[in-house]
């Protein structure tokens, strides 16, 4: 959905009563690390101008736009100075850090400062969402995130979203402050991203998905990345995407077999040839397509699971030359090889390269290499990331899969001695912390924490939406806001205002007050 639309949507829907209390409550998910305000309102209409320098020009556009659609009538005036009626924008590093702000509201202005523009542009959310819970109080709000990294991975080889999909996710999730977009675009099912040196990969590999191999042909043009990542740029979220190799390769294999490393009965051509040197050279030609697409600092490899299909190589005379010739003795030491020739073609593009926690089995550069933790069962694996100095993202199985079911009745989803429920979601990772002994010392090294969402049984919007929603808003707290001011009581009684804009939205969410209004979606027919 367009930013307008989720304006529009907002000033229809989202119009509550006004506390009486001497300080009035902060309604706004994530909530603030520092908030002071009185039960004195002001009307939002009398801020008629945003004053701000040249460099937030975006975010004055912004916040013009925002307010234009709640109905306040605002222009946009370079240093316009503390006149009355102005929201003003500004930035101050040396006091302020990175993505954080102030704000300051008084019966006459606004002030919004930041560490940076990020800062500015979550400091005018924070005021948006005020707005949109029906009323701006006096006093201040200064503010920081607990993690850098607050994001969301969605998978799109398995069933395809589309465009307008993605653009509403990340309208939602710049609402909530969320500024990590892990695109997971290539997988065994389909790949879903144009690649103009081998456009087999899209016109043979991007046909089917997981439920139907036969549904027709849907990917991204190059044309389209490049239009969602600026979109994703303007609302200061970094789109990181996933290649999957060496495993997780079939839907490539299907396209351009001569790399086929193959696999089992049960993952048909499941890797890619780790033996050829033309692997090599093809693989990187399309790195450096996708590096070119991409802002992002990172580019995510996978390298998980490749024991699926990594047998087939025993009996490959390719493989079997490469190991004799690099003095390997297994086909784990032949994976570990291909891990550290990608990471070598990627570091000379200059990216940093994202993997999941299996690949901790390699000698790997700290200084190039970032992990993805996600298996749950294994908190050794996040405590070898920290304690060997890697930047890490938690991604826990479990709380953080969001294509586990949410609640126990229901049926279709995954479950593993449990679910993963609003409320986990919400808590993590502070009990985990405590019960695993992660010390202060490891902590520093946790980039942030990011919800997947899995799509093999994601075959359409309202299971989409039935997944993420509103446990993307619990992500968003258990993210940004610090562990002390974390309050699960207070974050469902702002909730409500989550669940008018879902409605406003016409979002099919889970509502767990009350779960009749939304029932469990069924599950695709596997085909």
């Amino acid at each position: 959905m367009s930013r307008s639309l989720l304006g529009t949507a907002l000033a229809l829907a989202l119009t509550v009563s006004c506390s009486q209390a001497v300080e009035h409550k902060s309604d706004v998910i994530p909530s603030p690390a520092d908030v002071r305000l009185s039960d004195k309102s002001v009307d939002i209409n009398k801020f008629n101008t945003v004053s701000c320098p040249a460099l937030l020009g975006q975010e004055a556009d912004f916040l013009a736009t925002g307010l234009r659609q709640r109905g306040v009538e605002t222009d946009i005036a370079d240093n316009a100075g503390n006149k009355a009626g102005a929201i003003i924008l500004a930035v101050d590093s040396l006091n302020l850090g990175e993505e954080s702000y102030s704000m300051t509201v008084s019966r006459n202005r606004v002030r919004i400062t930041g560490g940076d523009a990020a800062g500015v542009f979550y400091g005018i959310q924070t005021l948006l969402q005020q707005v949109d819970a029906g009323g701006l109080y006096t006093g201040t709000v200064n503010d920081s995130p607990r993690y850098s990294w607050r994001g969301y991975m969605l998978d799109e080889s398995r069933h395809f979203a589309g465009k307008e999909k993605v653009r509403q996710i990340l309208d939602i999730m710049a609402y909530y402050k969320l500024n990590r977009f892990h695109w997971h675009l290539t997988d065994a099912p389909g790949w879903r991203i144009e690649i103009k040196g081998w456009p087999l990969l899209t016109v043979v590999g991007g046909r089917g998905n997981y439920s139907d191999p036969g549904a027709p042909v849907r990917y991204y043009t190059q044309e389209e990345i490049s239009e969602i990542v600026s979109y994703a740029s303007s609302l200061h979220i970094e789109v990181i995407p996933e290649i999957d190799m060496p495993g997780h390769a079939s839907a490539a294999n299907r396209a351009y077999p001569q790399f086929n490393g193959g696999g089992t009965p049960q993952f048909k051509d499941f890797t890619f040839n780790v033996g050829k040197e033309e692997t090599y050279s093809y693989l990187t030609s399309i790195l450096r397509e996708v590096a070119s697409l991409f802002h992002s600092e990172y580019i995510h490899i996978g390298g998980d699971e490749v024991s699926f299909g990594s047998s087939a190589w025993l009996a490959d005379s390719y493989v079997k030359s490469m190991m004799q010739r690099e003095g390997l003795s297994t086909i784990k030491e032949a994976e570990g090889y291909f891990i550290h020739r990608m990471t070598d073609s990627l570091k000379v593009m200059g990216k940093k390269v994202l993997g999941w926690d299996d690949m901790l089995d390699f000698p790997l550069d700290n200084s190039v290499n970032c992990i993805t933790w996600w298996r749950h069962d294994r908190p050794h694996s996040l405590k070898k990331a920290l304690d060997g100095g890697f930047a890490t993202v938690m991604c826990p199985r479990k709380p953080l899969y969001f294509d586990f079911v949410q609640n126990d009745s229901h049926n279709v989803g995954r479950k593993w001695d449990g679910c993963c429920p609003l409320e986990d979601v919400y808590a993590f990772p502070d009990p985990w912390f405590k019960e695993w002994e992660i010390t202060a010392e490891e902590e520093r090294y946790i980039m942030g924490m990011q919800a997947n969402l899995w799509s093999e049984l994601v075959h359409n919007e309202d299971r989409l939406d039935f997944l993420t929603f509103p446990r993307i808003c619990a992500l968003a707290e258990a993210a940004w806001t610090p562990a002390e001011k974390k309050d699960y009581g207070d974050f469902t009684r702002r909730m409500e205002n989550a669940y008018r804009l879902f409605d406003s939205l016409g979002l099919y969410y889970y509502d767990d007050r009350n779960p009749e209004h939304h029932p469990e979606p069924a599950g695709p027919v596997i085909k």
